[in-house]
């Protein structure tokens, strides 16, 4: 199983993380790899496929509860097993497109973490440029099957 297969329940073709390339308190730092494969480009657009924007949220939310599990910061109730689900995204603006092949880093502030909820906000960038940036609060689960 690999690293991020450990820190995420998301599996392919739905996993968005590559890398944990930094993880603290108040930063996460990821990487992911969109490639030609990926399931979605089949129909968003086939002569010119882009990332979806969503994607775009999807892979910011994914790094940051990624790099919050790689820190071990949701002590208490939320144990190994609780999965984040998203509950808002606000200030989304999408900025650049993102093409097959290319490389996103997500930059995420952790603004609020507790072991009921997540608030974060995050950019996408492709190189040094913006591609999306968002805020979202995910709710936390224990209820869940496999959940301790």
């Amino acid at each position: 199983m690999n690293k991020i297969e450990e820190l995420l329940p998301h599996r392919e073709p739905f996993l968005f993380v590559d890398e944990i390339i930094e993880a603290t308190k108040e930063r996460i730092v990821a990487r992911h790899v969109f490639t030609a494969g990926e399931f979605f480009f089949r129909g968003h657009f086939p002569q010119y496929p882009v990332v979806p924007g969503v994607i775009l949220i999807e892979t910011m939310a994914q790094s940051g509860g990624a790099g919050l599990r790689q820190l071990g910061v949701l002590g208490g109730g939320a144990g190994p097993g609780a999965l984040f689900f998203l509950a808002s995204v606000d200030k989304v603006k999408f900025r650049r497109q993102v093409r097959p092949g290319e490389e996103v880093r997500s930059e995420i502030q952790n603004l609020r973490v507790s072991t009921r909820m997540i608030k974060q906000a995050g950019k996408a960038y492709v190189g040094e440029e913006l591609a999306a940036e968002a805020e979202w609060l995910c709710l936390v689960s224990n209820d869940t099957p496999g959940a301790d």
